[in-house]
């Protein structure tokens, strides 16, 4: 048990921005850590609908409550997700050899297919948010970052990681069969619930999971297998597919 609390202190102070009271590094509990992705995404999207409706009750005008709440994910998370999506973006938009992809990967400087695609996603968040209507159920921002760290941790821990991925040494002895059953269980609950409680606002749950997959297996061919980077490429543009449904259905 203490395990397990040591993976979720550990979860919560790698994938939140926000300070962690508790400083704790256990390698053996490491392996554990993404079982507690989802409840992170429901601390984050608890936050993210707590910030909405402020907003909206302080009356606060729409394109500066859609610039916060489309801010709001890349700052809760200190931007690591935003980091993953730009180092892929400039590897895959490359067209090199593997090789290359894989150094420009992990390359620190920024190229130029990362600021268009970084450009144009900050501004199809930004416009899908200020397409929100005024009676728009804002609990919907609660289910997405949950349904999106679900099928992070799932994709994770089932696709073959990049020989160069830190996924592919200790993270990878640790992981069980039943970690598998935790995600798929959470995915399950959380897309019936949306449904039962949210309407047709649920539909985002499965819209973040397609563009999570999508994006996902592009990046996992492109650099023949699976990383953090991907993770977050592959969750930042789920999550914005979810925001599409939610701004527009």
């Amino acid at each position: 048990m203490k395990k397990y609390l040591r993976a979720a202190v550990m979860c919560f102070s790698m994938f939140c921005a926000i300070p962690c009271p508790f400083h704790i590094w256990d390698e053996e509990a490491r392996p554990l850590m993404t079982l507690f992705l989802p409840a992170v995404g429901l601390w984050i999207g608890g936050l993210w609908t707590l910030v909405a409706y402020v907003c909206r009750w302080l009356g606060i005008p729409v394109l500066v409550t859609a610039a916060i709440l489309c801010a709001y994910p890349f700052l809760v998370t200190g931007g690591m997700h935003m980091d993953g999506y730009l180092d892929v973006t400039d590897a895959v938009k490359s067209w090199r050899d593997l090789d290359e992809r894989r150094r420009i990967l992990k390359d620190p400087n920024v190229g130029s297919f990362a600021v268009i695609g970084g450009i144009l996603l900050v501004m199809a968040q930004f416009a899908l948010f200020a397409s929100i209507g005024e009676d728009a159920e804002l609990f919907g921002l609660t289910l997405i970052p949950v349904v999106s760290r679900a099928i992070a941790g799932l994709c994770v821990t089932v696709l073959r990681p990049m020989t160069t991925s830190e996924y592919a040494g200790t993270y990878r002895k640790g992981v069980k069969k039943s970690h598998v059953a935790v995600f798929a269980v959470v995915l399950a609950a959380a897309s019936v619930l949306g449904f039962l409680f949210l309407g047709k606002t649920g539909f985002a749950a499965p819209a973040v999971v397609l563009g999570y997959l999508f994006m996902a297996r592009r990046g996992f061919r492109s650099l023949d297998g699976m990383s953090g980077d991907i993770s977050g490429y592959a969750l930042t543009f789920g999550e914005l597919c979810g925001i599409a449904v939610f701004a527009l259905i």
